[in-house]
């Protein structure tokens, strides 16, 4: 009795067919199974910090954890995210574009996951630098139902080369300066374009000839008080070249902590100051302060949004950063 044997070939090729069958299927499952999330959170911390090690600190898990969830992210999109280097991860065009779509939506579902929490743990605590006013003016009542979500906040009132020096020794989170941010290691991001205005009180104004004032205007000024809440007086002397082309001649009679603090003394006949246009505009409308000029042209500074490089990464921190920013830009 002859037993005929399967040939070989015809096995070989079942096998091939069925290992084929087996890596669609998987392809299959891979292109219609969701994108794991928490591979972006890791993405998204690597492209942040610039380092693998950097994404592990900030995650609280090891460092081949990170590098296993980016090689599987890569396996996924297709292509490579990183080029590592001896100083860090660069990321390549690739990566550049897919932390535009994800950095929000990541940042978003921290701050759900973080509110939502079950945990028990601390609340978060922001740091934020900024001049006294805008605080009590602008940002507190931006960030107030945040404050409401058992977000602890800390304020530091001063000007901005201490504040953004605070910021770079990472004793503030974040910092909006009415200053040009000229630090290493520090983002910052135009908020808004701010207008100055240079009043007295009405009693004050009266003692100036108002027809000498817009040609003669710096000696006219300097037999009157000037009040600065700084001894350099940045601003006034933004405003002094701005309208008058020419450098403060004095220093300031009288130096106070803030511009709330120059206000008062305004409306106290003390002297003469340059403050922010919106800090006035209703005393001035009110007939309590007087403008003694209306360039054609005021001048303006622009105020800065500053955090560390990469620092964007708590879900309370995120949240206030992008409410300053979206809401802040509206600012006059």
């Amino acid at each position: 009795m002859e037993i005929r044997m399967s040939s070989p070939r015809v096995l070989t090729t079942d096998t091939t067919s069925h290992s084929r069958q087996r890596a669609q299927a998987q392809v299959h499952r891979e292109e219609t199974e969701p994108l794991n999330p928490g591979w972006l959170r890791t993405f998204v911390e690597v492209y942040r910090t610039g380092s693998f090690g950097g994404a592990a600190r900030k995650l609280h898990i090891s460092q081949p954890a990170v590098t296993h969830q980016i090689r599987l992210l890569e396996e996924r999109v297709g292509t490579r995210l990183f080029v590592r280097q001896a100083t860090g991860s660069k990321p390549t065009p690739a990566a550049d574009s897919l932390a535009h779509d994800a950095e929000g939506p990541v940042d978003a579902l921290n701050f759900v996951l973080q509110r939502y929490s079950s945990s028990g743990g601390p609340p978060g605590r922001i740091r934020i630098g900024a001049p006294g006013d805008l605080i009590s003016d602008r940002i507190l009542p931006l960030l107030a139902d945040l404050l409401l979500d058992s977000v602890q906040l800390r304020t530091t009132p001063a000007l901005s080369d201490a504040l953004l020096s605070q910021l770079t020794a990472g004793e503030l989170d974040i910092v909006v300066a009415r200053t040009r941010p000229r630090v290493t290691g520090i983002s910052a991001l135009p908020l808004y374009d701010e207008e100055w205005s240079l009043v007295a009180h009405p009693d004050v104004a009266r003692t100036i000839p108002e027809k000498h004032l817009a040609r003669k205007a710096p000696h006219i000024l300097g037999g009157r008080h000037l009040i600065a809440c700084a001894e350099s007086l940045p601003l006034i002397d933004h405003y002094w070249w701005s309208v008058f082309h020419a450098e403060v001649p004095a220093a300031p009679d009288v130096v106070v902590p803030d511009q709330r603090a120059v206000l008062a003394a305004v409306k106290a006949s003390v002297g003469i100051a340059v403050l922010p246009t919106y800090l006035c505009a209703d005393d001035v409308a009110q007939g309590a302060l007087v403008p003694l000029l209306k360039p054609e042209v005021p001048p303006i500074t622009t105020t800065y949004l500053a955090t560390r490089e990469g620092d964007v990464t708590r879900s309370q921190m995120s949240a206030a950063h992008s409410r300053l920013l979206e809401h802040g830009r509206r600012w006059t």
